[in-house]
């Protein structure tokens, strides 16, 4: 047992490090960071999501789902960059201010625990809901698994066809030991994937080579790196407001590993919102504490469990004291964060297939069915056509609401709730009528 676990701890903390590693690379590059300063913002980063899978397991959610850089923090920084020399005299003022609003909404996750108010909005996640918010969020990250496996780095580079077989190469192998017989083989089959994966292309001489930081053999996070703790009234209205979107992605990311641990593995647990909330608040308290970026749990996780069959909680927490283990080697990052990007784009292509059958699912279970039809419509309308609105065209809002309109899994899920409780309320002045 303990073997099973081991290996199964560090699966999940591969599939962590290697879902992890692209946000704070880029963040980094639009700051204008140098290479030492990226590997210990990359180091900080996966110090604090680490922390934040124990603090989720131990004392939140208490369930399998790993912790990743929030989509929505990834996009405020990066509107924060261009504010550099307009609204902040520097980008080293603007990065203050981010550590600053972490803190912020690691408090505002604690007060909506203390209040209540975090287990009302999980009553919001109905199945047509969890269905446009799967669907959207399968959407939403597609182009960016395509390009990788087809070798597209930024726009107009040419397709590569031996990284495309490659990566074919790589997606039949993880379906091969997804459905294999053999329990181990089955459980481990995101390691073996990555693995073989990594194989291939250094054999193929597609590696990429490995880049030492030159930062000491053993490094601990430092913290406050970007100053002390200023008080921003601007970035305080932002943190609230993404504050409020990070708690619903959380919900529907602990429905949906709710879901499949009932219906797939018949394993039912309570739900623990108001631990959850909390949980989420001390993790962004760390990583305003540790200069990195806010986490949130991913609902990718649901695919990974689904494809492993990893259920059990014990190789998740140990998957998790291996990743807070290695961030402090910078040396073994720089390795893993040599990773080639198709090898991890082939493996999340086979889980995010997982997670497109859970959202068809999830729509079958709805109680009037084509009330959930009309209702997934709109939100998948509005969120899919967000999609394609360039960034650069909510460049003139403000940054709160320019970090949302630009993220069609958050104006979809949010349009679909909205329609859904307005049909909803239409429904009991009806009934009231009648009555």
């Amino acid at each position: 047992m303990m073997t099973r676990n081991f290996f199964g701890g560090i699966q999940w903390a591969v599939f962590l490090l290697a879902s992890s590693i692209a946000a704070p690379v880029a963040i980094a590059s639009v700051f204008g960071m140098t290479g030492l300063e990226t590997a210990l913002f990359l180091q900080r980063t996966v110090f604090v999501l680490g922390l934040a899978c124990l603090t989720q397991a131990l004392f939140g959610h208490r369930m399998p789902i790993n912790e990743g850089p929030a989509g929505l923090w990834w996009g405020i920084f990066i509107v924060y960059a261009g504010l550099a020399g307009i609204l902040y005299p520097s980008s080293a003022d603007a990065l203050q201010a981010l550590q600053s609003g972490m803190i912020y909404s690691g408090v505002l996750f604690v007060l909506l625990a203390v209040s209540g108010l975090a287990g009302k909005m999980k009553e919001l996640f109905t199945p047509a809901i969890t269905f446009v918010y799967l669907l959207l969020l399968v959407l939403q990250i597609s182009e960016s698994i395509i390009n990788g496996m087809l070798g597209i780095v930024s726009d107009g580079d040419p397709v590569s066809i031996p990284i495309i077989g490659a990566s074919v190469a790589i997606v039949l192998l993880m379906f091969y030991f997804s459905s294999h017989r053999v329990g181990w083989i089955n459980r481990y089959s995101v390691l073996f994937a990555i693995g073989a994966g990594w194989l291939l292309f250094i054999l193929m001489g597609e590696a990429a080579p490995v880049h030492f930081s030159e930062a000491p053999f053993i490094t601990f996070p430092e913290v406050f790196v970007f100053g002390p703790l200023v008080w921003d009234s601007g970035m305080f209205v932002t943190s609230l407001f993404l504050t409020v979107l990070l708690m619903a992605n959380m919900l529907a990311s602990i429905r949906v590993m709710e879901l499949l641990m009932k219906n797939t593995f018949k394993v039912d647990k309570p739900l623990r919102i108001k631990g959850a909330s909390a949980a989420s608040g001390i993790n962004h308290l760390l990583a305003g504490i540790f200069s990195s970026i806010g986490p949130v749990p991913i609902s990718g996780a649901a695919g990974f469990v689904a494809a492993t069959r990893a259920v059990s909680l014990a190789p998740f927490i140990i998957g998790g004291i291996i990743v807070v283990l290695i961030s402090l080697f910078p040396d073994l990052m720089a390795v893993l964060a040599a990773l080639p990007a198709p090898v991890a784009y082939a493996v999340i292509f086979v889980i995010f297939s997982k997670m497109t059958e859970m959202a068809f699912r999830e729509l079958t279970v709805s109680e009037d069915r084509e009330r959930a039809y009309k209702i997934a419509a709109y939100g998948l309308i509005a969120g899919v056509g967000i999609m394609f609105v360039s960034p650069e065209s909510m460049g003139e809002l403000p940054a709160a609401a320019a970090a949302t309109l630009s993220n069609g899994l958050i104006v979809g899920t949010l349009t679909s709730i909205v329609v859904e409780q307005i049909w909803l309320w239409r429904d009991r002045v009806k009934a009231k009528k009648h009555t």
